[in-house]
């Protein structure tokens, strides 16, 4: 006999379901929900490029559509029927409220959400929102799958795709390459607040350390700030230490972390492996080893833990940035635990410690004894 669902055991909406039809409902609508969640990075980044939730928080209380058509910036002939569809999106996403005046009309306020969408905020989100939803960005995901029919051999997704890798690109594409550094830079600042509140006791017992692919030196000089008994070291290529600005307590140094490290208590690295393969990752964690001391070194990685059954509050975003890595680098992607714990074995760091913090990545420390 087939089950029959009532309507207060059913999620579906529709009286009458059996089993089988119920499921069979629920896999089409979250087919078709997948299908288009592109959509909700549309909506963002409209929003982000108009700069609705800054005309919002500018006026310190929710306003009207009307109110934010008339403070866009170079809008000579706004559509306020296109406004109203994007806002009833975000509104239904919870990236902004709406509540109705005494009037009647609908007035549009700020959420947690979109409080991290404000593009004069200094945490905000904003840039790298619009550099992962920009063409150059997007387009190479569609070459995945011939990637995977046919290897590595002609070239990554991002190289099929704009005929050169991602970072020679960057070189090429002057406004590529701002949006880029701006979205690197804007996640680095989030990074690097909940690295410097969460590693108190790893900082207070450090001396000397360097940021191995530290760029022109702007999270470093962050650590620094709030512990400036360590003497630093920025170690990038040299032509990137080349443009760093002078911090106190910093040293700029310009070579390849694939040759050799410079000495140091402890060696920093934020968001650098992921974008590497394991032989890669290896030399690396290698050159490591060698730069810090046997008995009182360690290693400070700031990345993705990924958790394959995980349910927490950052989870599906790692595999997402996972699949940005599978679209833009050779080799590079974010790992689990066993894959960390893999590479510290094959690289002379037989110990090792998981940290969370307020953010997206761990705090990874890897230790030679």
């Amino acid at each position: 006999m087939e089950t029959v669902f009532s309507k207060h055991d059913q999620p579906t909406g529709f009286k009458g379901l059996n089993k089988e039809e119920e499921e069979d409902l629920i896999g089409q609508a979250e087919c078709w929900k997948i299908m288009l969640s592109f959509t909700d990075s549309v909506a963002i980044k409209a929003a982000v490029e108009l700069g609705i939730a800054d005309i919002i928080d500018h006026h310190g209380q929710p306003i009207s559509s009307q109110k934010i058509l008339g403070n866009l910036a170079d809008a000579p002939s706004p559509d306020i029927s296109f406004l109203l569809r994007i806002m009833r999106v975000l509104v239904r996403r919870k990236i902004f409220s709406a509540q109705k005046s005494e009037t009647g009309e609908t007035l549009y306020g700020i959420t947690p959400i979109s409080k991290w969408l404000l593009r004069d905020s200094k945490m905000s989100l904003a840039p790298m929102l619009l550099l992962e939803n920009h063409p150059i960005h997007i387009n190479p995901t569609h070459y995945v799958s011939d990637v995977i029919r046919e290897g590595t051999k002609n070239g990554t997704p991002f190289y099929r795709c704009h005929g050169y890798e991602q970072f020679e690109y960057t070189s090429l594409k002057p406004d590529y390459n701002r949006l880029f550094n701006e979205g690197m830079a804007c996640t680095a600042r989030i990074v690097s607040k909940a690295v410097i509140e969460g590693y108190r006791h790893g900082f207070n017992q450090i001396e000397s350390l360097v940021d191995v692919g530290g760029g022109i030196g702007g999270s470093l000089s962050e650590i620094v700030r709030a512990y400036p008994h360590i003497k630093a070291i920025n170690f990038d290529l040299p032509h990137v230490v080349a443009t760093a600005p002078k911090y106190d307590g910093i040293t700029h140094v310009g070579g390849d972390m694939f040759v050799s490290i410079p000495k140091a208590d402890a060696i920093y690295m934020k968001w650098i492996l992921h974008d590497w393969s394991d032989e890669h990752c290896v030399k690396i964690l290698k050159n490591c080893r060698k730069a810090i001391p046997e008995k009182t070194g360690k290693v400070i990685i700031v990345d993705h833990v990924l958790q394959p059954e995980g349910n927490e509050l950052f989870d599906d975003t790692g595999f997402a940035f996972d699949m940005m890595l599978l679209s833009h680098n050779s080799g590079g992607k974010e790992r689990n635990e066993e894959n960390w714990k893999w590479l510290f074995a094959e690289t002379g760091f037989p110990r090792y410690n998981i940290i969370k913090i307020k953010a997206l990545p761990s705090i990874i420390e890897a230790y030679p004894i």
